[in-house]
């Protein structure tokens, strides 16, 4: 299989017309007529006729594989064209970013958005570096786990990596997180509701607050619609929506029709996605008891984003390792093609000579 930075090389394909015209087009060629004397004929040119004809099909077939694998050959042929290069993670503070980039001398380099799983995307993609190419990456230290075994690559690797909050500003931080909750509900169910979130501010340490409000702002991460006889307004949106599966009527909400159903804890939700949100309906919605607000407050923090790697990568350097890998990795298929590209052309050679006996 080859593996080419530069698949545009394969565009060139409609060069193979050439040859097919070529061996269309027959030579022009004299055409004689017989007469009985030319003794009172005045002087004329001789006629030339050009036709067009298949003709040697054995050579034309050649040289169209000769094309074909010398398009190949480019394109599995890697030309290094890079320098040195920063790769950046999006997501690192800006202002530290700059100033480790200064601090490692690579204000001048060409930069580029950090790939996921960077450390196999480098081995795979290394090719494209110059000899002399030194790389930089710069990210937070939670977005690189550290590797079983160091990289082996044959340029110079800097990795520079934001710390990771100690564990005391963590809990600060988390502390005073809020976690914003528009509430629409009949009467009768908002103190089941209220209770709810209540409980669920003091599980977990007291690591996330819940505010309730009336309505959704900027910050608002989940409505709670418990209207049955309304329609929530269109220009309402959040992350996540939760819906009593009493009140998802199909006019309100027809989107829940062909919703994904799946059972956590004993408890069935159903998801769908939406452009204004993630709409979660169950029979839990609100819950009944203790123990089902219990089960459902795990069953929401089970489908939360995963936490960050357990072992993330320091800071380090890894030095280029020239003298353990080859200069261009899985070079294998651009050697077969240039031998056969080879021996085509000595093919063809053979059959054009043929011909002409």
């Amino acid at each position: 299989m080859i593996l080419s930075s530069y698949p545009f090389w394969w565009l060139a394909l409609p060069v193979l017309l050439l040859p097919v015209w070529w061996h269309r087009q027959k030579r022009q060629r004299i055409k004689a007529e017989l007469l009985a004397t030319a003794r009172f004929l005045p002087s004329a040119p001789p006629q030339q006729l050009r036709v067009w004809q298949w003709r040697n099909k054995l050579l034309l077939l050649v040289r169209c594989l000769i094309l074909v694998a010398l398009i190949a050959w480019l394109a599995a042929t890697i030309f290094p064209w890079r320098g040195d290069t920063v790769l950046i993670d999006p997501g690192a503070d800006k202002a530290w970013a700059e100033q480790q980039i200064a601090a490692a001398g690579f204000s001048a380099a060409s930069r580029i958005d950090l790939p996921p799983d960077v450390m196999p995307w480098l081995r795979q993609n290394e090719r494209d570096w110059r000899p002399s190419a030194k790389l930089l990456i710069i990210a937070r230290a939670e977005q690189i786990p550290m590797p079983a075994r160091m990289p082996q690559l044959n340029h110079q690797l800097e990795l520079r990596t934001q710390p990771l909050r100690s564990a005391a500003s963590n809990a600060a931080a988390a502390t005073r997180a809020e976690y914003h909750v528009a509430m629409v509900t009949e009467q009768t169910r908002a103190a089941a509701w209220e209770s709810l979130f209540t409980a669920f501010s003091s599980a977990g340490e007291n690591v996330r607050h819940y505010t309730l409000t009336g309505e959704p702002d900027a910050k608002t991460a989940l409505i709670v619609w418990d209207k049955p006889n309304s329609t929530p307004p269109a220009d309402w949106h959040a992350p996540h929506w939760w819906i009593p599966a009493f009140a998802s009527q199909p006019a309100a909400f027809p989107e829940l029709a062909k919703a994904a159903a799946l059972t956590i804890n004993g408890i069935t939700l159903k998801y769908m996605d939406t452009p204004r949100g993630r709409l979660w309906t169950s029979d839990a919605f609100p819950p009944r008891d203790a123990d089902t607000a219990r089960t459902l407050y795990e069953t929401w923090q089970l489908m939360a984003a995963a936490p960050a790697p357990a072992y993330a990568t320091p800071s380090q350097t890894f030095p280029a390792a020239r003298s353990v890998l080859p200069a261009i990795s899985n070079a294998t298929p651009a050697a077969l093609l240039a031998f056969a590209l080879l021996a085509l052309f000595m093919i063809e050679r053979i059959l054009t000579h043929a011909r002409r006996f």
